[in-house]
């Protein structure tokens, strides 16, 4: 999931029968606007233009992995992609660069600088007049934001709104009714926002504690509550069920559609053998429960092998305090592939709630058992007892009992493998996930087109 650019951490559940969407039964084949039909002689033209905005054109984390596997299917499937996002070096080539806004950090801003910035991470004019631009030029049939906070800012929504282009939003994380992203106040679990109204921000200090930077985040959410940012919306788009549950007391049924994230499972062989280990993968902040896994690590008699692959905030102090743990750093590609194809299990001891984490995806996908705490979306994920344990977040002894539960049952762990790369090919395939994607744009996009019809 994504985390705050301004400095801050990020970055029971009730099946309701009605968020099972009838998008994720949709067909590619069937696929088809009406403009494709009525005018045959654009039959070579894409037939769907979608405008892409997140602050990052890199992969940053899940929720560019998301933008980019979206991007690559519509294109596979002959539709035409424009991107919007912000200049950095670590991007990848894109035809729209110079669209991008220039790049911003709110992390380390001079004291001249914060009354500039504080004003931009709420409005950036500068990415409402390049979007409009854009617009103007490209004329995208729909714009499909994912991480857009602080650097693009909400604000870029009601220019498409105003402009007529609907607008989905992929809820990577609970900014819209949570102005630190988390759901954590003071490191525990917070909901006090969810209705759109956010005095408990300021009365608690969310924002680490700050009351000047909790002030900032208030401004801004009441901000964009006042303009109606997000009621322009035309849909949201939750990849689980809990996120789903956390925005509709907000945003009503009716505008949040439950997607699951996807991915392609064809590029991952299943990895047969194992070296023994246990294997962390993820920032290194409170909220993602490392401190747990590491202090459960160190207690542990006989010891095991526990590796972490990841950095973070609390990387030197953890790398200070716990010694016998080894610490990989940030892995990727060939480093990041055999960590996984080596790892007994993996864990996800979380303590915030949790979206749909992509890692946890991609440790099915290489048939790897999952132990994880029992909080957010991840019971949608892992499957208690089927494809991995579950623990409550925190809790030293449980965690333990599952992880030696799962070393000394290699059985065991090829048994829930089995089953987690079965899931992830039946219920989160990449294609899947596209076609589902595809139905929601012809639902907001066929009105509109009628409307632009009937008036021309």
């Amino acid at each position: 999931m994504t985390g705050s650019s301004f400095g801050l951490s990020p970055g029971p559940m009730t099946a309701l029968a009605d968020a099972h969407s009838s998008v994720r039964a949709a067909r590619p084949d069937v696929f088809e606007l009406p403009d494709q039909q009525e005018d045959p002689g654009s039959s070579d033209k894409p037939y769907l233009k979608v405008l892409f905005a997140n602050k990052f054109f890199f992969r940053n984390g899940g929720s560019e992995a998301v933008m980019f596997d979206e991007m690559e299917l519509l294109r596979r499937r002959k539709l035409e992609v424009v991107e919007f996002s912000m200049e950095d070096e670590r991007n990848l080539p894109s035809r729209f660069h110079s669209y991008f806004v220039s790049q911003k950090s709110y992390r380390h801003v001079s004291r001249g600088d914060k009354i500039r910035s504080a004003i931009s991470l709420v409005h950036s004019r500068e990415a409402v007049a390049r979007i409009r631009r854009l617009l103007e030029d490209e004329k995208p049939d729909v714009l499909h934001c994912h991480n857009i906070y602080h650097q693009l800012t909400p604000s870029i929504i009601t220019v498409a709104s105003r402009i007529g282009v609907p607008v989905v939003l992929t809820l990577h994380d609970y900014k819209p009714v949570c102005p630190v992203y988390t759901q954590l106040s003071n490191g525990k679990v917070c909901t006090k926002c969810a209705d759109g109204r956010f005095e408990s921000l300021l009365m608690q200090r969310c924002a680490d504690g700050s009351l000047a930077r909790s002030a900032l985040l208030w401004a801004e959410a009441r901000y964009h509550a006042l303009a109606g940012s997000y009621h322009r919306v035309s849909k949201f788009i939750a990849p689980s069920l809990f996120m789903r549950e956390a925005v509709v007391r907000r945003f009503g049924a009716d505008k949040v559609v439950h997607i699951p994230n996807g991915i392609d499972a064809s590029r991952i062989q299943v990895a047969t053998h194992d070296q023994g280990y246990v294997l962390y993968l993820g920032r290194l902040s409170r909220e993602k429960g490392v401190e747990t896994l590491l202090t459960t690590h160190a207690a542990s008699e006989p010891p095991w092998r526990l590796v972490i692959a990841g950095t973070g905030p609390l990387l030197e102090e953890a790398q200070r305090k716990f010694p016998s743990a080894e610490f990989r750093g940030h892995l990727a590609g060939i480093e990041l592939e055999a960590a996984i194809r080596g790892a007994a299990l993996i864990v996800v001891p979380s303590e915030w709630h949790e979206n749909s984490p992509i890692s946890i995806l991609e440790a099915m996908a290489y048939g790897k058992p999952i132990v994880a705490s029992r909080i957010g979306g991840i019971p949608e994920l892992v499957r208690e007892g089927k494809t991995g344990l579950l623990f409550e977040p925190g809790n030293v002894s449980q965690l333990s009992h599952n992880i030696r539960t799962l070393l000394g049952n290699r059985a065991l762990r090829e048994l829930f493998g089995r089953n987690a790369r079965q899931i992830v090919e039946a219920e989160h395939s990449l294609q899947a996930h596209g076609s589902a994607l595809l139905a929601l744009y012809d639902e907001i996009v066929r009105p509109v087109r009628r409307r632009r019809k009937a008036g021309s």
